[in-house]
């Protein structure tokens, strides 16, 4: 069964547990307000009854009735429970203990149902005021109120029918329209499941909770075509920046494989082509896994003292780049985040300050309040080439007879997004290249 049909039968119950519950309540009122009418009726008579004088009980007639009212059908019982029945009469009403105590002591009224010669009867119990010892009964058909009952429940069952099936109508409609935007969610996760098209969208409207998922999942289809898309252009671009150092490799190989005689020193140079060939393609597949691994981190974040690893990072490019000579501002900061991963990002800085410093050149790293600032003097970046630094792959002009791979800022602007930061670079002051990392979630200190 469909939720739209569930959601119909929901409601259609709903309604007709409250029609059920409304037409046992008029029922009862109606009934009630019947019947008081008749008891009413057979007080009026129990009272004119109750000080007419009957002078010999075995002869006795009932009183006439006033205009329009019914005289009902009377009987005279004693305290033993002996009955009088009027000229005429063929049956007597029933007699039990209670009619007889209301003889023997003389108060008290009774109301209760019976059925006579066929006959559904309301009958009134009462002593007779005028002879201590005698109780009368008078009993009157209840047929004109079972009649009228029964044509209450009939069209009570009726209208209630109707309703019910009125509601069960109404909420199939009611469903299908609060539930077209969970079909149009449905077709579209359909569509992509199918197709793999990511860029289906559902149109969002309203403000209520189906707007809301709707808006989720356009979000979330948002977020998986441009994951996607990343992943397609890293592929794209790893495999185009692979081609060349494993061509260019695969040749020396083939030369230094070949029984060809080589120059003096040629098949030393293939070797050491080989050897730094070889070094580029490890880094570029290194920073290929850390792109791959930073989309997917998982790691909890922990507090961590960014001087600190600024520091340890100086150090280690001090040991790698010793014609490079690089000055410190280091004060205490502490961000929560994860610590491989800005190690790494503040070390990219270093090596790329580092290799467009020239020998005996000076780059400047700085901390301060979860932001580290790494300045070069080499001879900076053209506004041409700026706004794409941090792309991945992306190698200026002046940078392409350098190594690397193009991948180093492009992890450091990972870094920062992962950590709710950003990191921009712009021209420095008297020449060179001002790089600023600035992660969020920090907890500055005073050093």
């Amino acid at each position: 069964m469909s939720f739209r049909a569930r959601l119909a039968m929901v409601a259609a119950a709903a309604v007709a547990l409250a029609i059920v519950a409304a037409s046992f309540i008029i029922y009862f009122v109606v009934r009630d307000q019947l019947r008081s009418t008749l008891d009413d009726s057979l007080r009026t008579t129990a009272a004119q009854v109750a000080t007419t004088p009957f002078h010999d009980f075995r002869h006795f007639t009932p009183p006439p009735s006033e205009l329009g009212g019914a005289p009902g059908y009377l009987q005279v019982v004693d305290a033993s429970g002996t009955v009088f029945l009027p000229p005429g009469a063929k049956f007597s009403l029933p007699v039990n203990g209670s009619v007889e105590q209301i003889a023997q002591q003389g108060a008290g009224t009774l109301f209760m149902d019976a059925h006579v010669n066929g006959f559904h009867v309301r009958i009134v119990t009462f002593p007779y005021e005028l002879q201590p010892g005698i109780a009368v009964q008078i009993a009157r058909p209840l047929t004109e109120i079972d009649h009228s009952l029964g044509r209450i429940e009939s069209y009570l069952i009726l209208i209630g029918g109707t309703g019910i099936a009125i509601a069960a109508a109404l909420g199939l409609l009611v469903a299908r329209a609060a539930l077209a935007p969970v079909r149009r969610l449905t077709s579209t996760a359909e569509t992509v499941t199918e197709t793999g098209d990511l860029s289906q969208r559902i149109d969002v409207t309203g403000r209520d909770e189906l707007a809301r998922l709707a808006a989720s999942f356009n979000a979330m289809l948002g977020a998986l075509e441009e994951s996607t898309r990343a992943q397609r252009q890293l592929v794209a671009d790893a495999s185009h920046e692979l081609r060349t150092p494993l061509t260019s490799l695969r040749t020396n190989i083939e030369v230094l494989a070949s029984d060809r005689t080589l120059p003096p020193g040629e098949r030393e140079r293939l070797l050491n082509d080989v050897v730094e060939q070889l070094g580029e393609m490890t880094t570029l597949i290194a920073e290929l896994i850390d792109l791959a691994r930073g989309e997917q981190q998982t790691v909890a974040p922990e507090d961590v003292r960014l001087d600190l690893v600024a520091a340890d990072a100086v150090e280690r490019a001090r040991r790698n780049q010793p014609k490079v000579t690089f000055i410190t501002d280091l004060h205490e900061s502490t961000v929560q985040g994860v610590p491989s991963s800005i190690e790494r990002a503040v070390a990219n800085l270093l090596d790329n300050a580092a290799k467009w410093s020239s020998a005996g050149g000076s780059v400047e790293v700085g901390v301060q309040d979860g932001t580290v600032t790494v300045r070069d003097h080499g001879p900076g970046i053209d506004d041409e080439d700026l706004p794409y630094v941090f792309d991945r792959f992306y190698r200026a002009r002046s940078a392409r007879g350098l190594p690397g791979s193009g991948l180093g800022l492009a992890i450091v602007r990972q870094v920062a997004q992962a950590h709710g930061g950003t990191v921009v670079a712009e021209h420095a002051d008297g020449g060179g290249t001002r790089i600023v990392l600035r992660l969020n979630g920090s907890t500055p200190h005073n050093s």
